[in-house]
């Protein structure tokens, strides 16, 4: 048995929505495990409204939210991230920088809650999907015996959580 604290960092173009989502998430279901964090490759600058008001919804703490650049994670002084995980197509398919330590990455695709149009409660259902899809998977995530587990099956069972759950939409 480790105590040790796994860093994650979730990923996504905007930083505004999804890796925010999933940064809260992990934080409180992977409490004393896992810190999570989030950044962008284009960070809008801010968080959307429906992110933060379902995060309260939710009791979720939001005095953390805000979009910040991936670079941020890329420097000297940074947390060393053991997990990397991009949670939008566009993240993936970018150079991404190069992390110390050669953290773990997994693509975990989220259709962005942003971008749906419709009438308010539509978009606020497009939310409440994101984060039931990112509760599954982390739900899944932080039971994984990371201790146990060789870093070729862990890396494995990454990636299969991101298939696994995407094809369960």
């Amino acid at each position: 048995m480790t105590d040790k604290t796994y860093n994650v960092l979730f990923l996504c173009t905007g930083n505004s929505a999804r890796s925010i989502i999933a940064e809260a998430i992990l934080n409180r279901i992977g409490q004393g495990k896992f810190k999570a964090y989030s950044a962008g490759s284009q960070p809008k600058g801010e968080v959307h409204p429906y992110t933060i008001q379902l995060l309260k919804t939710m009791n979720h703490d939001t005095a953390f939210a805000r979009s910040k650049n991936w670079e941020e994670f890329a420097v000297e002084g940074a947390p060393q991230m053991d997990f990397v995980f991009t949670v939008c197509d566009n993240a993936a398919n970018e150079a991404c920088p190069v992390w110390p330590g050669q953290p773990m990455t997994a693509h975990w695709g989220v259709p962005d809650p942003a971008a749906v149009e419709g009438t308010e409660a539509e978009r606020h259902l497009a939310f409440d999907d994101t984060y039931r899809m990112l509760t599954n998977r982390l739900s899944i995530f932080t039971s994984l015996p990371m201790t146990s587990l060789d870093k070729l099956t862990l890396q494995a069972q990454l990636h299969a959580i991101g298939r696994d759950t995407q094809k369960a939409r």
